[in-house]
């Protein structure tokens, strides 16, 4: 079924002509927006009185706005979206739905066991009605095992999953973002696991069942930490803005108007090295070392010249005599960034994203528009979902029905899938093929979603120009070698890897023939750099008019800050995390490392996925451009819009909710042993009593109500940690959710390999590497029913696959492989 305003299938709306039920509430509304902002017709279907994400917090404070669009969270993730409501509980209005599934190809609905279990529908009475449907449920912790049905929160989600373990300061309690992010990840990660459920049921013919896991998303934000204990034999700990790295390094400095995100690694040192000879803060004596080489020589253990100390000290000395804009200019112009930590408000005012045509004012209401984040990503230079148009309570009901009925009368022909894109039962990408350029997180991590998936991904790399993630922890067993690094290795599973000098003319050859050989050509380098040395968007189409090409970066082209480098971190500074993680009366800690390239790839996945299906359709490539910034501000969108209307600057407040009290995470028995808990009313409050053994501090009367407690959090969060102080995490986190409370013990990594849920749903895959043996890999964050979906082998050592791709994938002889060789053009 077709909305009226679908376009035809243009490059910026790939999914138009698809249709979408979203029966989610606001833990997984992202999902479906994301397919609405790719141009998908999306119907919010509602029970009467509306879905309770339209009073998810922030709301708008003025007094003209209607009550159903009050919520800046349902207007920021509902945009594009048409709302008919339905009470599946009246027979009228079932046959309404049962039409809606018969037309629909996606289903999605938050929760355990959800929505439509309570309306008395399963699996298969969609697929009854639509034996192609896609049916996709966001959940704590997927659709079956252990945990299933237990009740979970933002902050037991954060501490199950293990980010909580990694933020914060080692002094005090783990602590969650103060803002939501648990559901955001999960909802993103929905729409990517929708399309490819889509495309294993082209290949099958059969619907689909997918269960997300807000907790495994959740772990999937801990990047290095997620396998360290089994891979170096230790569980990293919280260190505030302490990054993992070949050494702890410090990230946050502090600057002449705030604080600022850089690393003192030795790479940054020989860049940064003439400003900090003019400033006094080193002398040409430092010129003798060799930075580029100098982390992984200081990791082994080789000598160095300088100490990391040394190194940032300089740091401090040149962020303390400069303000942010200051840093920021200077350090884009000699390569080695050093980021400003931004809040909302300093984001609005960002040029490079006014320049960019990012904002979108939101339409709708009686109030004054407000801007909210445009279209995360570009396809073919138009930005994805323009417009920014939540709907009203019921407001498409009469038209969503005579679309019914006449589609009843006229039934459109179902398209034809071009057999060439098909994959298999096991493999739905079995045949296709990626050149993967990109380097560090969000790149691979977004070949991997279809590696995993059967495509034949080659990962490109110079042993020239290392991969950082080959140089930093977690090393197998403490080994500091390239093919050691298991950081490099959870982000490159099922890939091939060769290794080729790009700076050469022969590997620049190379590099083209790999292009005209893809489907899919994926590139992270700074904007501009790939189309200097390798190839530009025109001769990639000469060279391969049907390839789909990935661009992405920390800012994106197209305004003036986008030659800026950098990594997450980076990154996630200047799009505004920091502020909001960690301790009112301390500096911003701000999420765990890399944060942004944990929000990237869900994001690009979908957006390839979505323009993969267009081609199929169509015959099409395009080009896709994403800047790590831009899609980090979609999760932060409802705080950005608060800020708009009613100048709210989101800030941290540790593990509080300004709607739930208490909540906190408490110390138990043990060395670092923490539970999360979260008390969501009063009712829970009365069981938690009981539980504590009815202490007369909690029967105080003005205790009884969610006022009363938050005025006296601070008092009860003391009695609360007295109680917990010798009780055993785990013992008392089933004993709280045995009792109906959110809870969960802070997990670390060790936790978590031997978490039972995980287990259940064989979320590490254990599989033989080369050098390191036989390793976990963190899997995906949801399952499609019948579907096992890799990892399908460990991730390549570098070049180990040079001569196979050479020669068998570019036809090379052994002479032309020999000549390359003797050229210098082969690692």
């Amino acid at each position: 079924m077709t909305s009226p305003d679908a376009a035809q299938h243009t490059a910026s709306a790939p999914l138009a002509g698809m249709t979408v039920l979203d029966l989610t509430d606001h833990r997984g509304e992202f999902g479906p927006w994301m397919l609405a902002e790719l141009g998908a017709d999306v119907i919010k279907v509602e029970p009467p009185g509306g879905t309770s994400a339209r009073a998810a917090l922030p709301v708008r404070e003025s007094n003209g706005a209607t009550d159903d669009l009050r919520s800046w969270q349902f207007c920021a993730y509902n945009s594009n979206k048409r709302s008919i409501v339905l009470d599946l509980d009246a027979p009228e209005d079932r046959d309404v739905f049962e039409s809606l599934v018969k037309l629909a190809d996606f289903v999605y609905e938050s929760g355990v066991a959800g929505t439509l279990a309570a309306a008395r529908y399963g699996h298969d009475d969609l697929a009854a009605l639509n034996d192609r449907i896609i049916h996709v449920q966001v959940t704590p912790f997927g659709l079956d095992g252990p945990r299933s049905g237990d009740p979970a929160s933002e902050l037991s989600l954060a501490a199950l999953g293990g980010p909580a373990n990694m933020q914060g300061i080692f002094e005090r309690a783990p602590v969650k973002a103060s803002i939501a992010q648990a559901w955001r990840h999960a909802g993103a990660e929905s729409a990517a696991a929708g399309l490819m459920a889509h495309a294993r049921m082209r290949a099958t013919g059969s619907s689909q069942h997918v269960g997300v896991s807000a907790q495994a998303a959740m772990t999937w934000t801990l990047l290095n930490a997620m396998e360290t204990h089994a891979i170096c034999g230790r569980d990293f700990k919280r260190s505030g803005t302490v990054a993992q790295l070949a050494v702890p390094l410090e990230m946050r400095y502090r600057t002449q108007d705030g604080w600022a995100i850089g690393v003192a690694r030795g790479v940054a040192t020989g860049r940064l090295l003439e400003w900090y000879i003019e400033e006094g803060l080193a002398d040409e004596s430092w010129r003798v070392e060799e930075w580029d080489t100098y982390d992984m020589r200081a990791a082994a253990g080789e000598p160095i010249s300088r100490t990391f100390d040394e190194l940032y000290r300089a740091m401090v000395g040149l962020c303390g005599r400069h303000t942010n804009a200051q840093l920021l200019q200077r350090s884009m112009v000699l390569k080695e960034t050093i980021a400003p930590v931004h809040t909302v408000a300093d984001l609005v005012e960002f040029e490079h994203l006014r320049i960019r045509d990012f904002w979108r004012p939101t339409e709708g209401g009686n109030t004054a528009p407000v801007d909210l984040p445009g279209g995360p990503a570009t396809i073919n230079g138009v930005r994805i979902g323009t417009k920014r148009q939540p709907p009203r309570l019921n407001e498409h009901s009469v038209e969503i029905r005579d679309q019914i009925a006449e589609a009843a009368a006229d039934p459109e022909p179902s398209a034809q899938p071009l057999e060439w894109s098909v994959g298999t039962a096991e493999l739905p990408f079995a045949g296709l093929r990626v050149a993967d350029f990109s380097w560090i997180g969000v790149g691979p991590i977004t070949a991997k979603a279809l590696a995993d998936h059967g495509a034949t991904v080659v990962r490109i790399e110079s042993s020239s120009r290392l991969d950082g993630l080959r140089a930093n922890p977690p090393f197998k067993d403490d080994v500091v070698d390239v093919d050691m690094a298991h950081f490099f290795g959870t982000f490159n599973t099922s890939k091939l890897s060769m290794d080729i000098d790009l700076k050469t003319p022969e590997g620049v050859e190379i590099a083209r023939r790999m292009i005209a050989w893809a489907d899919v050509v994926v590139e992270a380098w700074t904007p501009g750099t790939f189309a200097r040395n390798i190839a530009d968007d025109d001769l990639i189409a000469e060279l391969n008019p049907q390839a789909i090409v990935v661009h992405t970066s920390l800012l994106a082209s197209g305004g003036p800050m986008s030659e800026l480098g950098g990594f997450g971190y980076h990154a996630a500074a200047i799009a505004g995390f920091y502020p909001v993680v960690g301790w009112p009366d301390l500096p911003p800690d701000g999420p765990y490392l890399a944060y942004t390239d944990t929000i990237s790839p869900r994001i690009i996945t979908t957006t390839l996925l979505a323009a993969l299906d267009r081609r199929r359709r169509t015959g099409e490539g395009c080009v896709i451009e994403a800047a790590q910034l831009e899609c980090g501000l979609q999760f932060l969108a409802p705080e950005l819009a608060d800020f708009g209307e009613s100048g709210t600057v989101a800030t941290r407040i540790g593990n509080r909710d300004p709607e739930m009290a208490p909540q906190g995470v408490y110390r138990c028995a043990g060395e670092d042993r923490w539970c999360a808990i979260t008390i969501a009313d009063d009712t829970q409050w009365a069981t938690l009593t009981k539980l504590m053994g009815a202490p007369p501090w909690a029967l105080a009367p003005e205790l009884s109500t969610l006022d009363g407690r938050l005025q006296a959090h601070d008092a009860i969060d003391d009695e609360i940690a007295a109680w917990t102080a010798d009780q055993d995490a785990a013992t008392l986190e089933r004993q709280l959710l045995d009792a109906g409370i959110a809870a969960g013990m802070v997990q670390r990594s060790s936790d978590l390999l031997a978490d039972p849920q995980y287990a259940h749903l064989g979320f590490h895959r254990w599989l033989e590497h080369p050098r390191m043996g036989n390793v976990p890999y963190s899997g995906h964050q949801y399952r499609i029913a019948g579907y096992d979906h890799g990892p399908r082998h460990a991730a390549p050592m570098i070049g180990q696959h040079t001569f196979d791709v050479l020669s068998e994938f570019l036809g090379l002889s052994d002479d032309e492989i020999a000549d390359a060789a003797a050229a210098g053009a082969l690692g």
